[in-house]
């Protein structure tokens, strides 16, 4: 795959639902640069507020997810809010390559982000969406992104690719590498999964993370995370001395395991750096 292009979108939007500030909020449907649509949503926050939150669901999520729905909820009362389905999730086109054609799609959210009257953008990713907020901020240092974000957050991410050290994470890869493992996850997680395999194998998260300075990262994981142990968001934020880590007692994986007090202190650490 080529350097990453700038991200098209298409703005056109409808009325949705009411957020914490009463106002309504929206719908879009944005392209990504290479052309696949990509549902998105909008709340607009308390009044007058500065910072737009993107999310970034995790593998097999979507915008319409109880989890997602939660975090934007938390978030919206003290930012605007975006979520969107990645390309083969929810009610996006395209087939999943779980974490890398999906810094497009990330970057076709956070430049309808910058058009909607919000002074910063901040992009929080939960696993996969973690791994894609570090690969596209590191993208839009190095110019290949159309729409670069003013704060970084990854939750639950891997440093490295092809990880198999966690039975999970066996699980996964014998669903996304197998005929019949697609199937299954188009029939039954509802999340449709590209054949092909990356070509060339993009940067990892690590490889990402000392790209990103000056602009602020935080690293959340917990310490009960069943797909990707310590190492990995130790291996992130070392490669990143200028980046937080956030060790969470208790906490498993990604946006299902987020409190909404964890959740709170993230968007206010996002609304302080931002």
């Amino acid at each position: 795959m080529s350097s990453v292009p700038e991200a098209a979108s298409d703005h056109s939007c409808v009325p949705r639902v009411t957020s914490p500030s009463q106002e309504p909020a929206r719908t879009a449907t944005l392209h990504a640069s290479d052309g696949v649509p990509i549902e998105a949503a909008y709340d607009p926050g308390p009044a007058g507020s500065e910072l737009v939150i993107v999310v970034a669901h995790g593998f097999t999520g979507r915008l319409a997810k109880p989890a997602i729905r939660r975090t934007a909820e938390v978030f919206a009362q003290r930012a605007g809010v975006v979520t969107f389905s990645f390309r083969g999730h929810g009610g996006s086109g395209g087939r999943s390559t779980v974490g890398d054609k999906e810094v497009l799609d990330l970057d076709a959210a956070v430049a309808w982000a910058r058009t909607l009257g919000h002074e910063r953008v901040a992009t929080v990713g939960f696993s996969m969406g973690g791994s894609v907020v570090i690969r596209h901020a590191a993208e839009a240092r190095r110019g290949r992104t159309g729409a670069s974000p003013d704060v970084v957050v990854a939750v639950s991410a891997p440093a490295r690719w092809f990880y198999r050290g966690t039975a999970p994470m066996r699980r996964l890869h014998w669903v996304v590498e197998r005929r019949l493992g697609r199937v299954i996850s188009r029939l039954g997680l509802k999340t449709r999964i590209h054949h092909e395999r990356w070509d060339p194998v993009p940067l990892s998260p690590v490889e990402s993370m000392p790209l990103i300075p000056p602009t602020p990262v935080l690293i959340v994981h917990g310490d009960q995370d069943g797909y990707f142990p310590l190492d990995h968001p130790r291996s992130l934020a070392e490669a990143a001395p200028e980046a937080e880590l956030w060790i969470e007692e208790g906490m498993g994986h990604a946006e299902n395991a987020a409190s909404e007090e964890l959740l709170e202190r993230i968007g206010g650490w996002a609304a302080e750096r931002a």
